[in-house]
C-alpha cells in the first residue's frame, strides 16, 4: 500500500517548496508476541509466558531510561515512531535503547508500527506533530490490544496527563511509571525514578523551613532565544566549561570570541553549570577580575557545605592566595578576565559514581530517605536523591545520574542508577575506574567475534603464495616488550650487509589482514579507540583470539605482519626505505631485562645478541641526531607494581627503569612512524591521520620558568632545542633532581593529539617534543586504532587495497581523530587512577611516597602565618622564622587518612 507524505520546506536560497514523499505501507509486519494466533511466531522476541506487555511513550523511554534497562523491566514493545523521536533528541538514549532491543537476553521487540497499514495515523489539520505522534503511539496500543485478543495484556506507560486521559477514554489500558513501578512490589525499583523537576523544590522545603532557605540561590538562566542574540552582538561568549581537577569552585571557559579563557569563580558565577557543559558566559566588569593565584582545595575541606551560596558571600570567595613580597605588600600581577555562566547551551550529564552522605534531617516517609551523593569526582557538585535503601546504600559505591536543577536549589537532584560494590573493595574501586573515565568493558558482541577466523589459527599456503606479501621467515627476527607482554606488536631484525650497511626492519602485526574496514569488529575497535592498561588488568581494544593469538607477533609461530625496511650506514644514515606485507617467524620473545642482559653481557657472541648490539649502535647514534635536532627528552613520575598471582594485590613498588633496550625499541619504532608518515602523506594529502605536539606558549611555560629561576636555573625556551639544551644542564646535587625538572617541563605542555592531514596547514603538522615535521602511530594496531587507520592508508599508498570510502568523508574522519583522542585520554587517566588506587592499598599498612606536604595541622591554631612568595617559589612564616624553597628536600611523616568519608588519600607531613 502506498502513502504519499507532503511536507514544505525552506530552499537554500530562499524559497518555499514543497516535498512528497512516497511511504510504503505494509499488512505482514508481525507483532513478535508468541502468543500471537495470526502472525509467525518464528521471529518472537517477548516471552511465551508473557501477562503484560509494555509500549512506552516517547517521554518514558527519554527521561526514564535507567529504569527501563533495569532487568525488571521486560516484554517491551519499542514502536519505531519512539524510536525515531528519542534518535532525534538524544543519540545516547537512542543508543541504549537499540542495544536493549539487540540484546537476546533482553524481550523487547521493536515494531514497524509506521509502516503498517493498520497502525499508521495521517496528519490531521491542526494538530501538532507530538499530538500527532502521541496519536500514533495510542493507535498501535490499541492494534495491539485487539490483535492479541486477550492472549496478554497491553499496558500503555505515560506519564503525559493527557495522552492517559485520551487513552483511557479509547479503551486502552494506560498507567503513569510510578504507578506501575508500585504494582510490580520491589521498591528498589522506585529509586530509578526521574522525579519532576519540581521536586526538587519541594524537597527543600522537607529539608529546611526556615524562609532564608527559600529564597533565589541561583540565577535563572537566559532563554536560547535571548542567548543566541546576546552571542551575536557579543554580549554573551559561548565555550566549553572545565571545572579545575583540584578546585571544584574554580572553571575556565576557552572562548574563541575574546581570544582567551575566561575564569569563572565560585558555585553562584558557575550558575549550576557542570563539568563539560556549553555555557554562555556574560564577562564580569573588569574591576571584579580575579588574579589566577588559585590554591587547591584540600580534600578535608568541607567544600559542599558552601555551596547555598549566595551573590557577595563570603563562602563564595574564590580560595586564592596572593603572592606577596617580604614586607606582606601584595606584587601586581595581571588579572584574568572572570565571568559568570547565564545560560547552559548544551549538558553533559551523564551519570557518576560516588558514595551517600547522610543528610543532617532525612526526610520523607514511607520509608523515603532524603540523602546526598558524594561524586568521586571532586569537580561534581553533590546530587540530592531519594531513596527507600539508605541503609543498604551507605557502605556502598553506586552510580546517580542527575536529572535537574532548580535555580531554587543549592543541589541537582537526581535518582539512584545501580550498586557498583562495598566501598574499598578493590575490584569495586577499579569497577568506579573505568566507569569515571569511560572505558568500554562490555564483553564483545556474537557479531563482532563472528568477524574472527577460527582457532587454532595457522599461515595458510595462500598467504604465502599472495603477490602482495614477501616471505621473509628466513630473517633472524625478534622482540622485545615488557616483562609478560602477551600483545606483541611489533618486532625487529638487523642483518649486516656485504657492503658494510645494515638491513634494519620494523615488522608490526598484520591487523588489517583480519579487522576490514566497515565489520562490526572494525566498528567496535574504532569507538573503544585503544586499549587500556590497568595495574593488574588490560582492557583489549580487540577480541583476546586477535591480540594474544593471532595478531601477536609470538616466537616460533609464522605471523603476517606489515613491514618497513631500510638499508642504513653504520653511521644510521637511511639509504632507502621499503614497504612490504610480509610473513615472519619469531626467533626470539625477549623482555627488555632480558635484551638488556644479552647486550651487556661480553660472553655472549651469538648471532642474536650481535644484532641486538647492533641495532643498539644504530639506535643511540639515531637518539643522538634526534636531541640535536631538538627533540626532548621529558619524564613522568612512573611507578611500577609487583602483583600477587593470587589475590592480585600490590606486594612492592617502585619507580620503573628505562633501559638501553627500551630505547633501542623506541628509536626504530619512532623512525618506523615517522617514514610511514611521509609515505602516507605524499599519496594522500588530504585524508591522512597524523599526530602533532603543538609548541608551547612561553605564558603555559612560565610554571617551568619561576620553578627554575629560584633554584639558580636560567631555562632558554625560544625553541625545542633550547629548552632540551637546558633541560640538559639541569644538574643539582641530588640525582632525582633533573628528573624532577623534566617532570615539571612535561606537565607544562599540550598533550599530543590526532588529526586528519586536510584539517590544518602542513606547519602545524610539527610533533614539538619529537622534533618532527611528520608524525603518526603505525607501530602499535593490536591497541590502538589510530594505527589500524594508518595501516590502511599505507596499504592504499602501495596500490595493494583501495582505500575504504570512509576516507572521502572527511567530517567522519575528524569525528574519528576527535574520537581517538578522548579514548587516549580517558586511558591515560584510568591508568593513573588505576596506579593511585593500588598505591593507596599498597600504604594502607605502610609509608607512603607522594602527595601534599601540610606545615601545620589544618585547623590548628597559632604558629604564624604563611604565605607564598612566587617570585623566588619558596613558602615562609610571616615572621620569617622558617621557610622552604622548591625542590628543597624535606623529611616527612606518611600515613593513608580519610579526612572525608570513603576518600582515602595518602598524606605526607613535614617532621
Amino acid at each position: 500500500m502506498l502513502q504519499n507524505k507532503s511536507f514544505v520546506k525552506r530552499t537554500r536560497g530562499g524559497k518555499i517548496t514543497k516535498v512528497v514523499r512516497e511511504h510504503y505501507l505494509r499488512h505482514d509486519i508481525y507483532c513478535g508476541a508468541p502468543v500471537c494466533k495470526v502472525c509467525d511466531t518464528s521471529g518472537a522476541r517477548l516471552s511465551p509466558t508473557a501477562s503484560t506487555i509494555l509500549i512506552f511513550d516517547t517521554n518514558v523511554v527519554l527521561h526514564q531510561i535507567d529504569l527501563i534497562e533495569n532487568p525488571a523491566i521486560d516484554d517491551v514493545v519499542v514502536l519505531s515512531i519512539v524510536l525515531e523521536e528519542v534518535k532525534n533528541r538524544n543519540l545516547s538514549v537512542y543508543n541504549r535503547v537499540r542495544a536493549l532491543c539487540s540484546n537476546s537476553l533482553r524481550k523487547f521487540f521493536v515494531f514497524s508500527n509506521e509502516h503498517h497499514k493498520d497502525t499508521y495515523v495521517t496528519d490531521m489539520s491542526g494538530e501538532s506533530k507530538n499530538d500527532r505522534n502521541d496519536r500514533a503511539i495510542r493507535v498501535a496500543a490499541q492494534w495491539y490490544q485487539t490483535h492479541l485478543a486477550g492472549s496478554a495484556k497491553v499496558l500503555l506507560i505515560t506519564n503525559d496527563k493527557e495522552n492517559k486521559r485520551k487513552a483511557i477514554e479509547e479503551g486502552i489500558s494506560a498507567e503513569t511509571v510510578e504507578s506501575y513501578v508500585r504494582s510490580l512490589s520491589r521498591p528498589e525499583l522506585l529509586d530509578l525514578l526521574v522525579q519532576p523537576a519540581s521536586e526538587d523544590v519541594k524537597m527543600e522545603d522537607t529539608e529546611d523551613l526556615r524562609p532564608s532557605k527559600r529564597k533565589v540561590i541561583y540565577s535563572e538562566h537566559k532563554p536560547m532565544s535571548e542567548i543566541t542574540s546576546g552571542l551575536h552582538r557579543g554580549i554573551y561568549h559561548q565555550g566549553k566549561l572545565r571545572v579545575n581537577r583540584y578546585n571544584p569552585f574554580e572553571a575556565y571557559v576557552g572562548s574563541e570570541s575574546i581570544g582567551d579563557e575566561i575564569i569563572i569563580y565560585g558555585r553562584t558565577n558557575m550558575n549550576r553549570a557542570f563539568d563539560g557543559d556549553i555555557v554562555a558566559v556574560e564577562l564580569l566588569p573588569q574591576d571584579q577580575w580575579h588574579e589566577e593565584k588559585s590554591l587547591a582545595l584540600a580534600d578535608e575541606e568541607d567544600e559542599e557545605e558552601d555551596v547555598h551560596l549566595v551573590p557577595g558571600s563570603a563562602d563564595d570567595a574564590p580560595r586564592t592566595i596572593a603572592a606577596q613580597g617580604s614586607a606582606g605588600v601584595t606584587e601586581p600581577v595581571q588579572n584574568r578576565p572572570s565571568g559568570r555562566v547565564v545560560g547552559i547551551i548544551k549538558r553533559n550529564w551523564h551519570s557518576y559514581c560516588g558514595s551517600l552522605e547522610p543528610m543532617a534531617k532525612p526526610a520523607g516517609g514511607g520509608g523515603i530517605a532524603h540523602a546526598l551523593f558524594v561524586s568521586k569526582d571532586r569537580r561534581i557538585p553533590k546530587i540530592r536523591i531519594q531513596t527507600r535503601q539508605l541503609e543498604n546504600l551507605m557502605d556502598k559505591r553506586i552510580i546517580v545520574a542527575v536529572d535537574s536543577w532548580d535555580h531554587l536549589s543549592r543541589y541537582p537532584s537526581g535518582h539512584y542508577v545501580r550498586t557498583i560494590g562495598v566501598i574499598g573493595d578493590k575490584d569495586t574501586e577499579t569497577e568506579v575506574v573505568l566507569i569515571e573515565n569511560d572505558i568500554n568493558t562490555r564483553p564483545f558482541s556474537s557479531q563482532v567475534l563472528a568477524c574472527l577466523p577460527p582457532l587454532p589459527w595457522f599461515v595458510s599456503s595462500e598467504d604465502l603464495a599472495n603477490p602482495i606479501r614477501q616471505d621473509l621467515r628466513q630473517l633472524r627476527v625478534f622482540s622485545v616488550d615488557p616483562p609478560g607482554c602477551k600483545d606483541i606488536d611489533d618486532a625487529l631484525h638487523c642483518t649486516a650487509l656485504p657492503n658494510g650497511n645494515y638491513e634494519v626492519g620494523v615488522h608490526i602485526a598484520d591487523v588489517t589482514n583480519f579487522v576490514h574496514s566497515g565489520t562490526p569488529l572494525d566498528d567496535e575497535a574504532s569507538q573503544r579507540g585503544t586499549s587500556v592498561y590497568l595495574v593488574e588488568r588490560r582492557i583489549d581494544m580487540l577480541p583476546k583470539p586477535l591480540t594474544e593469538d593471532i595478531c601477536s607477533l609470538r616466537a616460533d609461530v609464522e605471523r603476517l605482519a606489515f613491514s618497513v625496511i631500510w638499508e642504513m650506514t653504520a653511521e644510521a644514515e637511511i639509504i632507502s626505505t621499503g614497504y612490504t606485507k610480509s610473513v615472519i617467524k619469531s626467533c626470539a620473545a625477549l623482555s627488555y631485562i632480558e635484551a638488556q642482559a644479552r647486550m651487556d653481557d661480553s660472553r655472549l657472541l651469538d648471532p642474536l645478541t650481535t644484532d641486538l648490539r647492533n641495532m643498539n649502535s644504530l639506535a643511540k647514534i639515531m637518539r643522538a641526531r634526534r636531541i640535536e635536532r631538538g627533540a626532548l627528552t621529558l619524564a613522568s613520575a612512573e611507578v611500577k607494581f609487583e602483583i600477587d598471582t593470587e589475590t592480585h594485590d600490590p606486594l612492592d613498588i617502585g619507580m620503573y627503569q628505562i633501559r638501553e633496550a627500551n630505547q633501542m625499541v623506541e628509536e626504530f619504532m619512532l623512525a618506523a612512524n615517522v617514514s610511514v608518515a611521509e609515505k602516507i602523506l605524499k599519496h594522500f594529502p588530504l585524508c591522512s591521520l597524523l599526530r602533532r605536539h603543538p609548541s608551547p606558549t612561553r605564558e603555559m611555560l612560565e610554571p617551568l620558568l619561576r620553578t627554575a629561576a629560584a633554584i639558580g636555573l636560567n631555562l632558554d625556551v625560544s625553541s625545542s632545542k633550547a629548552l632540551a639544551d637546558s633541560l640538559d644542564s639541569a644538574v643539582g646535587d641530588d640525582p632525582y633532581f633533573n628528573k624532577l625538572i623534566r617532570i615539571l617541563a612535561t606537565r607544562c605542555m599540550t598533550q599530543a593529539v590526532y588529526f586528519c592531514s586536510g584539517d590544518l596547514s602542513p606547519p602545524e603538522y610539527l610533533h614539538y617534543g619529537l622534533a618532527a615535521s611528520l608524525y603518526t602511530h603505525f607501530t602499535s594496531p593490536i591497541r590502538r586504532y589510530a594505527d589500524v587507520i594508518t595501516h590502511r592508508l599505507l596499504a592504499a599508498s602501495l596500490g595493494i587495497y583501495k582505500l575504504p570510502t570512509i576516507f572521502q568523508d572527511g567530517p567522519r574522519l575528524t569525528s574519528i581523530a576527535d574520537n581517538l583522542n578522548y579514548r587516549h585520554r580517558n586511558a591515560q587517566m584510568a591508568s593513573r587512577a588505576s596506579v593511585e588506587l593500588h598505591t593507596v592499598i599498597f600504604f594502607k599498612k605502610r609509608y607512603g611516597i607522594e602527595g601534599p606536604v601540610y606545615l601545620t595541622p589544618r585547623g590548628e591554631k597559632g604558629g604564624g602565618e604563611w604565605y607564598v612568595d612566587e617570585q623566588q617559589q619558596k613558602i615562609r612564616k610571616m615572621d620569617g622564622s622558617i621557610s622552604y624553597s622548591v625542590l628543597q628536600t624535606v623529611f616527612i611523616h606518611m600515613e593513608i587518612v580519610e579526612p572525608q568519608p570513603n576518600r582515602p588519600k595518602l598524606q605526607l607531613s613535614l617532621v
